[in-house]
């Protein structure tokens, strides 16, 4: 009966992973140090992929918090990758101020709406039902912030431009802080005591969940004014936030509240800004140039590894082909062709290399996702980089088992089967 080449080649691939395995399993310690190389090279690429694509998922939810069409400015980055005389540069810079921000609404023509905001305090909240966890946050926000962070409400009413004239004593609860501080019903109307002062909360935001477990969800929100009466002695630096009206003015809006702002802050011409603005887009792109970074310095660590580890298996291989030297020339002797006996070897190469791979890959996703339980976020599988890191495998094992392969398929017959 004559096989036709293609089922031949099949035959011949599982015979040389069976002989392969069984190698394999023969020197079990010396299998396990040689694939240990190429496990820590891929355990160390997969833990910090899948890392960076948890921060990553999450990041953008959290950098996704402005409006549609919403810019902010502050007087530093809301993101700092720079080194220490980077931090003190903005730190000498003056403080973004409510009144700088009220004229910046006033110039502002081409804006929708602006907003001015601070986040003032964290800690515990209570009600005469609840207590919150020490974390919930407390921002002071005006009546144009609602629309530029993209705050809609679920129960009751958003904070007015009276409320904020007045400095009243009101808040505005996000949806996880209403659900905790008041579990049997709605919290409109009631009294919420923060940092011992009590406010009467006059709405509810509908939930946006996502990063942190949906930790976004949990604060309290007054008015600025009220705010900086109460914390501004500790803290009065403040963001302001502008939305456009649309994407066609958007970046005439930008320049718009730069050239006022410079004004307001007496920047001299030709000097940079003594602000910084940002965009959801702007910190996305400066979150994954960052990652961007740290991938590639992963990447090139990794790769170093997985080259120490194809030295080890070139040298291990070497040492297999003249364990079996006998074996070699009785395979010749019954009919093995020199293709025959490459493949067995190359093959081998490659078993032990995607065996370590496996175990990296496995270990590295749990590695990762060990950061996604502790964040209290959606674990995260980077099928991609699993993908490749298993080619690099594959590819390590070829270019370190030709040459032991090489070898051993052009060994002499007669003088293999004298080997002793």
């Amino acid at each position: 009966m004559k096989f036709h080449k293609p089922t031949l080649l099949l035959a011949e691939v599982r015979e040389s992973f069976s002989m392969a395995m069984n190698a394999l399993t023969a020197h079990k310690l010396r299998s396990a140090l040689t694939l240990l190389g190429v496990l820590i090279g891929v355990f160390s690429i997969i833990v910090v992929m899948t890392a960076m694509r948890v921060l990553e998922r999450n990041a953008d939810n959290w950098m996704s918090g402005l409006g549609s069409e919403t810019f902010a400015i502050q007087r530093s980055p809301q993101i700092q990758f720079g080194n220490n005389s980077d931090w003190q540069k903005y730190q000498r810079r003056k403080y973004v101020t409510l009144e700088q921000g009220r004229q910046v609404t006033e110039k502002a023509t081409l804006a929708a709406n602006v907003g001015i905001e601070g986040d003032f305090w964290r800690g515990q909240v209570s009600t005469r039902y609840a207590k919150t966890s020490p974390a919930t946050r407390l921002l002071g926000e005006t009546a144009g912030s609602f629309p530029a962070r993209n705050w809609d409400i679920e129960d009751g009413r958003v904070l007015t431009d009276n409320d904020v004239d007045d400095a009243r004593d009101v808040c505005v609860l996000g949806s996880a802080l209403a659900k905790t501080a008041f579990p049997f019903g709605s919290a409109v109307g009631e009294d919420i005591k923060i940092n011992g002062y009590k406010y009467v909360v006059v709405g509810v935001l509908a939930a946006k969940g996502g990063s942190m477990g949906g930790q976004q969800d949990d604060f309290a929100i007054i008015p600025v004014t009220t705010a900086l009466n109460r914390y501004g002695r500790w803290w009065d630096d403040l963001t302001i936030l502008v939305q456009s009206r649309d994407s066609a003015s958007y970046n005439d809006c930008i320049e718009q509240v730069r050239g006022a702002l410079r004004s307001i802050r007496k920047v001299p011409p030709g000097e940079p800004d003594d602000f910084e603005l940002f965009s959801n887009d702007s910190l996305i792109a400066q979150f994954d140039s960052f990652t961007r970074a740290v991938r590639v310095g992963v990447t090139i660590i990794s790769s170093i590894a997985l080259l120490a580890a194809g030295i080890g298996i070139m040298n291990i291989m070497l040492v297999s082909v003249t364990e079996r030297t006998r074996e070699i020339g009785v395979r010749r002797a019954i009919g093995a062709k020199r293709r025959n006996i490459m493949t067995q070897f190359i093959m081998e190469a490659i078993v032990l290399c995607e065996v370590g791979g496996v175990f990296g890959v496995i270990l590295g996703v749990l590695g990762g996702n060990a950061l996604a339980w502790f964040m209290k976020v959606p674990p995260a599988v980077p099928v991609d980089w699993i993908v490749l890191g298993l080619l690099i495998c594959s590819i390590v094992g070829i270019i370190f088992g030709t040459y032991p392969a090489y070898k051993a398929a052009n060994l002499d017959p007669i003088e293999s089967l004298r080997y002793e």
